[in-house]
């Protein structure tokens, strides 16, 4: 591969913070927007970035981007469909909601809900919870994943079969146009998917730069879902299987 100085420099700040916008880019090297868009481009023929909406991500097929990363990445979208998707959770409800920044989003949308009882196999989204009186926390036991505080394992699928949640809050790696989610480790696979199984209504929360990457492991179909939030509108083959199959679909107005 043979990059100029400034597509070298723009690789190092993606892999540094997981994503770069075309905007912020084109402030840093005093450029503008089509230069950088060129550069992307370039960048992205070459596979060593993927593009996204604004930008592009650190390319990844098999491997995750790191979780300090991904937290950051997207951040604001991700506060905004989380408390679209908070306002659709009852009081008084029960809750499965599973590893993944975007889940951790709507469990601190949460903190203000009366008489919730959720379960979790993310330690992340069970110490927010914790700070919220009137939520019972059920934390799933498992392998310890250091990286995320996710929790997985068959320890954890064999705990999660034990219960049936009025509403399961799923986050996904990737999905692919055909509607399939998908993921990187097979464990936290099986985990999601006896979530799904054990659930009355399931929502997934994706922000749009999940419909531009791709991951190893299928979790389930967009079809085996409730709802769908995201942070805009989906490619089209996506908005046409929520059309067809009565998938609710929410984006922030």
């Amino acid at each position: 591969m043979s990059f100029s100085i400034r597509q070298k420099r723009i690789l190092e700040i993606a892999h540094k913070v997981g994503h770069v916008t075309v905007e912020g880019l084109a402030e840093e090297f005093d450029v503008s927007p089509q230069t950088i868009r060129r550069d992307l481009n370039e960048l992205c023929e070459q596979a060593a970035l993927m593009r996204t909406h604004g930008g592009a991500v650190v390319a990844s097929g098999v491997a995750n981007i790191g979780y300090d990363q991904r937290r950051v990445h997207m951040q604001a979208e991700k506060e905004a469909l989380a408390a679209l998707c908070a306002a659709d959770i009852p009081d008084g409800c029960s809750l499965f909601i599973n590893i993944g920044t975007t889940t951790e989003a709507v469990a601190r949308a949460l903190l203000k809900h009366r008489e919730l009882m959720a379960i979790t196999n993310n330690m992340n989204v069970a110490m927010t919870l914790a700070r919220n009186p009137d939520c019972e926390v059920v934390v799933a036991g498992g392998v310890l994943r250091r990286s995320d505080n996710g929790l997985v394992g068959e320890a954890t699928t064999d705990f999660i079969r034990q219960f049936k949640v009025d509403i399961a809050i799923i986050g996904a790696s990737a999905v692919d146009m055909d509607g399939t989610l998908l993921d990187f480790d097979y464990r936290e696979v099986r985990v999601a998917q006896a979530i799904i199984q054990n659930a009355r209504r399931v929502f997934l929360v994706a922000d749009g730069s999940k419909f531009e990457r791709s991951a190893p492991v299928r979790i389930a179909s967009l079809t085996d879902l409730d709802a769908l939030y995201t942070d805009r509108q989906p490619p089209a083959p996506i908005r046409r299987l929520c059309a067809e199959h009565d998938i609710a679909l929410r984006v922030p107005a």
